[in-house]
């Protein structure tokens, strides 16, 4: 039987910091007691830091006593900056990749570096953690066994509605994160394509402030318009529990009422064409057909 004392070394052996690796670093979304121990060790002894925010994560570090030199690493340097990081991560250097709050690389620009470091024989670990996406999954009430993610949906109205017509069949429970001034027109938005489902909404988690509403998209929005919403919500909603068609919006409307519905939400006319095609399981040609005859 191996000892105890062996156990405990190779423990440590496994959690080793190794040059030229890149470690994805999980960090609360809000209550910093939730950072592992393993977390603040590959925070402590990698090379340096990356940051989406190097100001917050700054903080984050401080707060626990750590010293390291920070890179930021964020949307709108990814390019580049990730570059840069590779070059330092092929020299034999050590990087943390943290970003705000949660699990880098989930609806984030950390998923480049990823795919960069991949592509260049760079090695990867990840240091799990904290996800709002799971914790609101866990906090729903709805089904878990089958889950799909879709970040934030498009600020474009067109792209918007075909994403959601894309996946409104889909027998998932859906997760969305969602900004609160946006919040009113996604479950406006959802409700329109998706109709009347269960949906939670989950905003300050793991905070003292943490709120769990849950109700239906109507409820949610009624909610909404009399309460301003604040704070970051993720959104998780109900799969699709009724055949392609059945129960729909569109059930009753003719096919030029269904295209003209969309167009009056702001849709171009062929992507509102494509749009009841899809809702009808037709070819858009023969709803083309239809409306021009």
């Amino acid at each position: 039987m191996r000892s105890s004392g062996n156990r405990n070394a190779s423990h440590e052996d496994k959690n080793q910091i190794i040059g030229g690796t890149l470690y994805l670093v999980a960090t609360p979304i809000g209550n910093l007691s939730d950072i592992s121990e393993r977390a603040l060790k590959v925070l402590s002894e990698v090379d340096f830091v990356a940051a989406e925010d190097t100001r917050n994560s700054g903080k984050l570090l401080s707060y626990f006593g750590i010293s390291k030199p920070m890179v930021s690493y964020f949307e709108h340097n990814k390019r580049e900056r990730g570059l840069v990081i590779l070059e330092r991560l092929k020299a034999g250097e050590s990087c943390a990749l943290v970003t705000d709050a949660g699990t880098p690389a989930i609806s984030d620009p950390g998923e480049d570096l990823v795919v960069l470091c991949s592509e260049n024989g760079v090695p990867v670990t990840s240091i799990p953690g904290c996800s709002a996406v799971v914790n609101a999954l866990a906090l729903s009430a709805l089904p878990t066994g089958r889950f799909c993610f879709e970040g934030f949906l498009s600020t474009n109205k067109n792209e918007r509605y075909e994403r959601l017509n894309e996946i409104k069949n889909d027998t998932r429970t859906t997760i969305f994160y969602e900004a609160p001034h946006k919040l009113i027109k996604t479950l406006e938005d959802l409700l329109s394509v998706f109709g009347d489902r269960k949906i939670t909404l989950c905003r300050e988690l793991t905070k003292l402030n943490e709120e769990i509403l849950r109700t239906t998209i109507s409820g949610a929005l009624r909610h909404y318009e009399e309460i301003s919403p604040r704070g970051e919500y993720v959104l998780v909603v109900e799969g699709c529990t009724t055949p392609a068609g059945e129960n729909a919006f569109w059930s009753d409307m003719s096919i030029d009422d269904h295209v003209e519905y969309y167009i009056s939400r702001g849709i171009k006319k062929m992507d509102a064409i494509k749009a009841v095609a899809k809702d009808r399981g037709v070819s858009k040609s023969e709803i083309y057909k239809i409306i021009n005859t």
